[in-house]
């Protein structure tokens, strides 16, 4: 067991979500923990034992119940329900105190850093302005860097009431600026050539790789094991580990993997989302160790959540994504353009389309993503954001000039300003084109 270090930072650690968005943290802790570092992590009590096994400290956000409440949710999400609605519902508000209080407690000054889930943990942005804790958001997926204007909109105001209330509560002042709210270190957990297949991240985030490897040493279900023993290699079929998902997906997908003439694999948690009874050639469990499936089965049909497809890439496995909301079309985009995977928008979701795709990618056979650029000797995935957020520490981070304007500017009127803008047309008026 390693013991920490009397001069590591303690890091306190706040995701949300599924799989895809709470494991990659649960690893983040592990290897930080690995270089000295007194871990916590504050997520939902269905992630208790993986964060235990890891060695970390675990502070649950909400209970079981409640998050499978949310899980139910989610699709509501898809069909245009208001996330106002949303988080009153399920409590989410109620949950920023409780992880801003959690941190508060186990905050050493000097001595912490504050780390969470880009967009969605605004408890640390909040705890890092009480506490003067330098903070970093962590993305798992491009889409979460793309979609941070919109999400700071929402806050300031779809959720403006909720959000003022949480700041009430917590005897911060409701006069919050979501614009001026940004963390200290944001890092993109996807390597360089996945972010040049799409919308760049600004040059401020720092890319580490993806998240590998995944996965805790598990053994496979008899039934499993036998199918991927056996003279033909199956087509395995997942949505991942959430409920936010096409309400056509796993029709389409399996009938589709059927017409294969394979066994098809099903990996779903939620048993009530597929069919009953399965058809033929079809066995489902609710889970299994991806890194030691992936590399057996002929292809997979999945959701393109960016924890499955990196996890497929590693293992050189073709991928027919079914992508539908949140990250997963620009992830599915991202794949297309390398030519990494084939990729089918909802309304051509039928068994036919499918089938098709399907075996284009077995014909085609293994693929191979572009190499890494990172130079030989330096770290890459966890063990880079490790590092990154290991040189995190409490006090005054090392003002940019970018930072430097924009405080300044942030602290004069609005006839100021008007005088600023009018000052700097006039200099690029005289300078000419």
């Amino acid at each position: 067991m390693t013991t920490a270090s009397p001069t590591a930072p303690t890091a306190l650690l706040v995701t949300h979500g599924t799989d895809g968005d709470v494991l990659p943290f649960v690893r983040l802790g592990r290897e930080l923990r690995a270089c000295g570092h007194p871990v916590t992590l504050l997520t939902h009590a269905h992630y208790r034992a993986h964060a235990e096994r890891a060695g970390l400290d675990f502070v649950a956000i909400d209970t079981q119940a409640e998050f499978e409440r949310t899980l139910s949710d989610t699709p509501e999400l898809l069909d245009g329900l208001g996330w106002p609605e949303f988080y009153e519902r399920n409590g989410l508000f109620e949950q920023m105190v409780l992880e801003f209080r959690a941190m508060a407690e186990r905050h050493r000054p000097g001595e912490t850093v504050l780390v969470g889930r880009h967009t969605s943990a605004l408890s640390v942005l909040f705890a890092a302005e009480a506490l003067g804790a330098p903070a970093a958001w962590v993305a798992v997926a491009p889409i979460q860097i793309m979609a941070a204007k919109a999400a700071m909109h929402a806050y300031r105001h779809l959720l403006a009431d909720g959000v003022a209330r949480v700041r009430r509560e917590l005897g911060l002042g409701a006069g919050w600026d979501a614009r001026s709210a940004s963390p200290r270190l944001e890092l993109g957990l996807w390597p360089g050539w996945f972010d040049r297949a799409g919308a760049r991240s600004p040059a401020r985030v720092r890319l580490t790789g993806f998240p590998l490897p995944d996965d805790e040493d598990e053994a496979l279900p008899p039934e499993a094991a036998a199918q991927l023993d056996g003279p033909v290699r199956p087509v395995l079929v997942t949505g991942g580990t959430g409920r936010m998902l096409h309400r056509e997906f796993y029709d389409a997908a399996i009938e589709g993997a059927r017409m294969s003439s394979r066994p098809v694999l099903l990996v779903v948690r939620h048993r009530d989302l597929v069919p009953d009874p399965l058809p033929p050639g079809v066995s489902w469990h609710p889970r299994l160790p991806f890194r030691a499936v992936m590399p057996r089965v002929a292809a997979i049909v999945h959701h393109g959540g960016i924890g499955t497809l990196s996890r497929a890439l590693r293992a050189g496995t073709p991928q027919v994504i079914l992508a539908h909301g949140v990250d997963r079309p620009d992830n599915a985009e991202r794949l297309g353009r390398h030519g990494l995977a084939c990729c089918l928008p909802a309304p051509r979701w039928t068994p036919g389309e499918v089938a098709a795709l399907l075996a284009a990618a077995l014909d085609r056979g293994p693929v191979v993503p572009p190499p890494d650029t990172t130079p030989a000797g330096e770290p890459t995935g966890l063990a880079a954001a490790a590092s990154h957020i290991a040189a995190l520490r409490d006090g005054p981070a090392a003002e940019s000039p970018a930072d430097g304007i924009r405080r300044r500017l942030d602290h004069l009127s609005a006839e100021q300003r008007r005088i600023v803008a009018d000052r700097l047309r006039g200099r690029l008026a005289r300078q000419g084109p």
